[in-house]
């Protein structure tokens, strides 16, 4: 079996509070049609192995997401840690929900996307990661869409 090599795709977040845009590693599967290899740190209704449509106005450019054409399943959760919570601290909170269906990935010392698998249980990740948030351990966020079309922040979000 031939091994696919990915690709780098794009998602513009002009409305975003942190960055400007993200990029993915993808999957060609053809015909402008990407398969998402890594989770999210920033865009909003994109999920670890959704199926895209990517195009680029230039050759100079990467290509721009431009919908969903098959949602895989998967959710995810993006969560600051309390400074004061240290590494080995975060990480047993965040292995403490693997049997959930949770995987992570660390973008700093306390931010970190949370992918959740298809099969995995939605409302009891949210559930114990609001428990954690009331508790004043972490703050987090669902990354479902907020606009309608746009994988952006809503204008003027989050300031």
């Amino acid at each position: 079996m031939k091994e696919e090599k990915l690709e780098k795709i794009h998602v513009d977040l002009t409305n975003h509070w942190a960055i400007v845009g993200e990029s993915f590693w993808a999957t060609p599967l053809g015909n402008d049609i990407f398969r998402l290899e890594n989770v999210p740190f920033y865009a909003y209704g994109l999920n670890f192995h959704d199926v895209v449509r990517a195009t680029s106005d230039s050759t100079e450019y990467k290509p721009e997401i431009r919908e969903v054409i098959e949602p895989s399943g998967h959710r995810t959760f993006r969560v600051y840690f309390e400074k004061t919570i240290n590494r080995e601290k975060q990480e047993e909170i965040l292995d403490s929900m693997k049997n959930l269906g949770v995987t992570y990935e660390r973008a700093n010392e306390i931010y970190f996307s949370l992918d959740l698998e298809a099969e995995g249980d939605y409302q009891a990740v949210f559930d114990k990661l609001d428990e954690f948030e009331r508790n004043n351990v972490l703050e987090f966020e669902t990354c479902d869409a907020k606009i309608e079309g746009s994988f952006d922040d809503l204008p003027g979000g989050n300031e």
